[in-house]
């Protein structure tokens, strides 16, 4: 089976590169002007990947991002903007998106980003593994994440992540073996892609009360998943 890719943006100019790019890699590419027919394209077709510009005419990228999520469907979604401010990142790994690639940007670099997304986009897991610590319980093969028994929402990257270092616990990982680990490419990514997404994850786990704090810093390397006793 092809794997299909939606390009999502208002130029057709860039819709043509992407497209010239992705088929001579033997991606099916599909395409969509604005963001009701990016929907209605998701609605239809099998889509395994989104690409996403931010700023479109009527429904931007952030709400097609969100309604993507609403509606429970689980492709990873590569955002495509002009604008690389941190605010602009969170908002959209808040949202649900995997990948944030700033315009503009070469071909090349974006085919390199839907390969390496695609092939992580689930961190292999040993079918039913459990990993259990206080007050946090996180399924493998379910792909959820419990806490004091509550399942909370995570985004698919955001439980990569979580996962990846649970799984290392007392390890410390670097930025660039977490780029290579759960975003699958190392050289591509922007480093604060991690900052980011730790900090997004970091917030989610902290408001579900009084928790350890798992997800350590360890300055000028990288960061740990650590559990303190006493």
């Amino acid at each position: 089976m092809e794997t299909s890719i939606l390009v999502v943006d208002d130029e057709e100019r860039i819709r043509e590169l992407l497209k010239m790019y992705l088929a001579k890699e033997n991606f099916r590419v599909l395409e969509a002007e604005n963001g009701h027919e990016a929907l209605l394209k998701i609605n239809k077709e099998l889509v395994h990947l989104v690409l996403l510009d931010v700023m479109m005419p009527e429904i931007d990228g952030w709400t097609v991002c969100k309604e993507i999520r609403e509606q429970n469907y689980a492709m990873p979604i590569i955002m495509l903007t002009a604008r690389g401010d941190e605010f602009d990142r969170l908002r959209g790994f808040e949202l649900g998106g995997d990948d944030y690639i700033i315009k503009p940007f070469s071909p090349k670099e974006v085919v390199a980003r839907v390969k390496a997304v695609l092939k992580r986009t689930v961190v292999q897991t040993p079918p039913g593994e459990l990993l259990q610590y206080p007050g946090l319980t996180i399924e493998a093969e379910a792909r959820v994440v419990r806490i004091k028994g509550r399942i909370i929402s995570l985004t698919p990257k955001e439980f990569d992540l979580l996962y990846y270092l649970a799984g290392r616990r007392g390890k410390v990982a670097s930025r660039e073996q977490i780029l290579e680990q759960v975003w699958g490419y190392d050289f591509y990514g922007d480093l604060r892609t991690v900052d980011t997404h730790i900090k997004q994850l970091r917030e989610k786990l902290k408001r579900q009360g009084e928790m350890p704090n798992y997800i350590q810093t360890v300055w000028g390397v990288g960061y740990k998943f650590e559990v303190n006793h006493g």
